[in-house]
């Protein structure tokens, strides 16, 4: 009888996440309810009090007038957006009790583009954290798509596939967390409880500080010596190298997960490794990070060809090693998982000052307006911490009838040696290959504009894919955010003129997600796309008000 209860709990449908609206609305909303009746004066009081004299009293009132208009509007915009602020939560116990057979594959991309910006023992720190996820790494796949083109950065990945033999099984033992090796013992003190395990501990830490250092010296001297380079094939291809944007494609399968030899020091496999730089000619684009994914894409369909992909910036390490397995919760869940396209994590930075004078921590963005973007259909893709549905990601529309069986896209019909992937994949990652082809129009990211990620969001929640935002308790991954004035200028340069661009061409939410996405998630993609245009307004509140002042102009009412 109690045989027949636990069958039947098997079959019964227990959900993998749920949602959560916010707490406080009711409190909110009386807020913005009285800031409402507030703007409401404001825009009385211009129209009631319009200056009949003077040329410059009168050109000046109308345009603060209309200066108001717009920040009331844009203020509407952003309500809007925080209105119904929604929350998820998982159940990993559930995942690991029905599907811990049946996980499917992962698929983790990360991207570098210049190893003086982005040194290499960054690089691969951010690599090795992802290759020690909780997860089983037979069913890991790590891709480092190298921009630059560096031999600096293919020996760093050199070293920490041979160091990952030490990581991996030590980050299981002790369970730490995060595993980035520079973060974990840039603060973990040593285990003086367990000779053992300070034992371990410390031959561990010896072995990363060696590492560092070597690959540190090696990039200070701006070449890997001769001798390394006689220990690996994938060295010679730099023989033949003109510069970073002129080169054949380099790919080298570093780790082949499908090995039996392809084991760590306590006889468990690894994860697979691969490195790819992609080739670059000078009379072909190469559309930046979207063609660098695109190409990662189209390469890791023949190695591992996992349903799941996750996207992250070599900057951007783990700091949670369960990340998988919440993002697998919403992906599996039986009933409300075949509609998802994306899993959008928060963008978090650990090199924030105390004041944070530039606000780059993007605070407000990621715990106000992206729960409340959930809330109205979906949060944006932002291009790093994101995990997406391989099919979706790929261009293909959603349909009620889609129903994944986990057990089928987890069985590799072809098994092919490291030798034979590496040759067809170098075709797949060519420069032509994206020719007169849909990749960067339905398939893959967008190109052509510079926020490729928020462009390729919108598209496959067009093509009826859901998308959904997770705030976990422990920081899903740590970045390093812009520190300078220069820097931070630059970024929002970027991100402005791309937001404005998507506003005005055919991809606009008005008009390529018509009839396609709800109405209020159409709204709520402008506060972002109208960053640009509010910059006039913003500069004649700036500079009219103390130009009236200095003329005895009063523009606000008298006290």
């Amino acid at each position: 009888m109690r045989e027949k209860e636990r069958e039947m709990g098997k079959n019964e449908y227990l959900p993998l996440f749920e949602t959560r609206a916010s707490r406080g609305r009711l409190l909110f909303k009386l807020y913005v309810l009285t800031i409402f009746v507030a703007i409401c004066m404001i825009l009385v009081y211009r129209v009631s009090y319009l200056p009949v004299e003077g040329a410059v009293e009168i050109w000046s009132w109308i345009g603060m007038f209309f200066a108001e208009l717009w920040f009331s509007f844009y203020w509407f915009i952003t309500q809007l957006v925080r209105w119904n602020p929604i929350y998820r939560y998982t159940f990993k116990d559930r995942l690991s009790q029905r599907y811990e057979k049946d996980l499917p594959g992962v698929d983790i991309f990360v991207c570098t583009a210049d190893p003086e910006i982005e040194p290499p023992t960054m690089v691969i720190n951010t690599v090795l954290s992802m290759m020690a996820y909780d997860y089983p790494p037979e069913k890991l796949s790590v891709y480092l798509s190298d921009d630059g083109g560096s031999d600096l950065t293919f020996y760093a990945m050199l070293e920490a596939s041979r160091f990952s033999k030490h990581w991996l099984p030590f980050c299981k033992k002790l369970k730490i967390q995060p595993r980035s090796p520079e973060a974990y013992f840039r603060t973990a003190l040593e285990p003086l409880d367990d000779p053992n395990k300070a034992k371990e501990w410390l031959f561990v830490k010896k072995l990363y500080i060696d590492m560092k250092y070597q690959i540190e010296a090696t990039t200070k001297l701006g070449k890997v010596p001769e001798e390394i380079c006689k220990e690996h094939k994938g060295f010679h291809e730099w023989n033949f190298i003109s510069s970073r944007r002129d080169h054949q494609t380099i790919l080298e399968i570093l780790i082949d997960g499908t090995d039996p030899q392809a084991m760590d020091n306590e006889g468990q496999p690894l994860p697979t490794l691969v490195y790819l730089a992609r080739e670059k000619r000078p009379q072909y684009p190469h559309n930046f990070k979207a063609g660098a994914m695109n190409a990662l894409i189209r390469v890791s369909s023949r190695i591992s060809n996992s349903p799941i992909i996750l996207n992250v910036d070599c900057d951007m390490y783990s700091n949670n090693s369960y990340s998988v397995r919440d993002a697998l919760c919403f992906f599996m869940d039986e009933e409300k998982g075949r509609e998802i396209g994306y899993i959008q994590y928060p963008q978090a930075f650990e090199n924030i000052t105390k004041n944070d004078i530039y606000c780059n921590s993007l605070n407000i963005e990621m715990e106000v307006d992206f729960p409340g973007l959930d809330g109205n259909g979906g949060p944006l893709y932002i291009g790093t911490g994101c995990f997406h549905r391989r099919e979706a990601l790929c261009g293909r529309r959603y349909s009620n009838e889609n129903k994944v069986d986990w057990k089928e896209v987890n069985y590799r019909k072809v098994k092919e040696s490291a030798g034979v992937l590496e040759e067809v994949c170098r075709i797949l990652a060519s420069c032509t290959y994206d020719a007169n082809t849909e990749w960067g129009k339905e398939m893959g990211l967008k190109y052509g504009c510079p926020v490729e990620d928020v462009i390729t969001g919108l598209s496959v929640q067009c093509k009826g894919w859901r998308s959904m935002y997770f705030i976990p308790e422990r920081k899903g991954f740590l970045g390093l955010a812009p520190t300078t004035l220069l820097q931070t200028l630059v970024q929002h340069k970027r991100w402005s003129e791309g937001d404005f661009q998507i506003l005005i061409t055919r991809h606009s939410p008005f008009l390529f997600g018509h009839k396609r996405i709800p109405l209020k998630l159409q709204l709520s993609y402008c506060i972002y796309l109208l960053w640009a245009t509010s910059w006039f307004a913003v500069l004649y509140y700036l500079v009219v008000p103390p130009l009236c002042l200095l003329r005895g102009i009063s523009l606000f009412p008298k006290v």
